[in-house]
């Protein structure tokens, strides 16, 4: 879908299940743990100033800049779901929640879950307290940095069935990927769940990015608004996730090509999904 009074797009195929992704340029594929790397992504204005600058977004987008994620209940359902019947339902806990686009589209496929939620933008949390659908009777949210505030502080440690990280570590400096998923090891339930959306190597604004010189570091980039966007490899995401002592259940890479007949271009649409099992 485009905005109003954007030019209309052709979106094909739409979708590539199953079809291994198209080769990527070399340049975005190295997934080098380098302690120069990492110092350079925090060092960096834009990676030191993120809250401020995400703040800055939700000021003035609201929640009108993203769409509501249905998608997340095709996909990944049963991870939701309960498999017995039962009074109580799933658990889950949204780390970097925004505006709400992920959390109330679940509570109104799961009418059962409870659902945790944070952002490190105070801006976001109070736009999803300010949500015609919130209630504080299924929702607990609250302002959390989970790269360094302790999430066990607002939810119950070993509680939480299933943790989604959607466009969340993308958001946030390399350096602190690790802190984050060793947080959320700590609420999970044993043999709960990390579900992931984020953006893959080569996608299309990475590449726009690249070209106008906007990278912090390796696969780090500043947009022109000041919010950061990291772009994962399918092994890169393995890596870190393994070392943090999850196991995977399932990794892919989507692609969408869209064509844009008005301007005559192609883009080439890449996320990285997946699935991690804790322990």
């Amino acid at each position: 879908m485009h905005a109003a009074g954007a030019p209309p797009v052709t979106v094909w195929p739409a979708k590539w299940e199953g079809i291994s992704a198209p080769r990527v340029s070399r340049r975005y594929l190295s997934i080098r743990f380098r302690t120069s790397f990492y110092s350079q992504s925090e060092n960096h204005h834009y990676s030191r100033r993120s809250q401020q600058y995400w703040d800055k977004f939700y000021k003035l987008h609201k929640n009108k800049f993203f769409k509501d994620r249905h998608y997340l209940e095709k996909d990944w359902g049963r991870y939701f779901d309960d498999e017995i019947e039962s009074s109580n339902g799933k658990v889950v806990l949204e780390v970097g929640c925004g505006a709400g686009n992920t959390i109330f589209p679940l509570i109104a496929a799961f009418p059962k879950l409870y659902v945790h939620a944070c952002d490190f933008s105070a801006k976001a949390v109070t736009l999803v307290k300010s949500h015609a659908n919130y209630s504080s009777e299924k929702i607990n949210v609250f302002v959390c940095d989970a790269a360094k505030d302790d999430l066990c502080a607002n939810v119950v440690p070993f509680t939480v069935d299933v943790v989604t990280l959607i466009f969340t570590l993308s958001a946030v400096s390399p350096c602190k990927m690790a802190s984050i998923l060793e947080n959320c090891k700590q609420v999970l339930k044993p043999n709960g769940h990390i579900l992931l959306r984020d953006y893959a190597v080569g996608d299309s604004a990475q590449v726009k990015l690249h070209d106008r010189n906007q990278m912090i570091s390796e696969n780090f980039y500043f947009r022109g608004d000041g919010t950061c966007s990291f772009y994962f490899s399918e092994t890169y995401t393995s890596t870190l996730f393994q070392s943090a002592g999850f196991a995977i259940v399932d990794i892919n890479t989507y692609c969408k090509e869209i064509t844009n007949h008005s301007r005559n271009i192609t883009m080439q649409r890449r996320w990285i999904r997946g699935i991690f099992g804790r322990s």
